[in-house]
């Protein structure tokens, strides 16, 4: 099986520290691999310069033919490829507090997409009721519930429909019976073909779903 997201010897430092030094992964299709090792070892770290939200210093990062150099970030209209490839859910969601559930999903295809308006929301709709929050299109952040706002927040990284998708300890805040139905939606994802990157310190979720466990020391 082909591999989806191949990183070689990345390095990250602030200042004169290290927070990733010489790591290398290879994520197949399909995969679900969780991401794991104690608070600041940088898992949040290789889940951010893989989606080009900071700069790494030293090594390769591809995702799917799409390279991403050591050096600063490049500019957004160079990273349109890779906007499309790479979906990420912020382990806090993020989500925009001034646009509506279905606005914040809808924002991304507009963008990077260029859909109108119409199809944009058609598709964020089909997304929304997938993840059984449909129900919650039209409600502000504010008034979701934990677990409304993770949907949500997945449906708005599945909007431009990436081949892999980045999370970041999402199970931190969702009691036992919604890290079933978390769990459930990855594995439908990952059903569907996409690769799946989750940085977690959640040992009993990365047993029950993922494919398998790289751990960063």
């Amino acid at each position: 099986m082909s591999a989806l997201l191949t990183m070689g010897g990345v390095r990250v430092r602030y200042g004169a520290r290290d927070v990733l030094h010489g790591l290398s992964l290879e994520l197949a299709r399909g995969e679900l691999v969780a991401l794991m090792g104690p608070s600041g070892v940088g898992k949040s770290t290789a889940l951010r310069v893989i989606a080009a939200l900071q700069p790494f210093d030293e090594g390769t990062i591809a995702v799917d033919g799409f390279a991403l150099s050591p050096g600063p970030v490049p500019p957004e209209s160079r990273l349109v490829p890779l906007r499309r490839r790479v979906g990420l859910v912020f382990q806090a969601h993020a989500l925009f507090e001034h646009l509506t559930a279905l606005d914040n999903v809808t924002l991304a295809p507009r963008i990077v997409l260029r859909k109108s308006k119409a199809e944009a929301e058609t598709a964020a709709m089909q997304l929304l009721a997938t993840l059984d929050v449909g129900a919650r299109a039209n409600a502000w952040p504010r008034e979701l519930s934990g677990g409304e706002a993770q949907r949500v927040a997945i449906a708005r990284a599945l909007a431009v429909d990436p081949p892999l998708l980045l999370m970041d300890e999402p199970t931190a805040a969702l009691d036992p019976a919604r890290r079933g139905a978390l769990g459930t939606t990855l594995r439908h994802l990952r059903e569907q073909g996409r690769s799946l990157l989750v940085a977690t310190h959640d040992a009993e979720f990365a047993r029950a779903y993922a494919d398998r466990v790289v751990t960063l020391n």
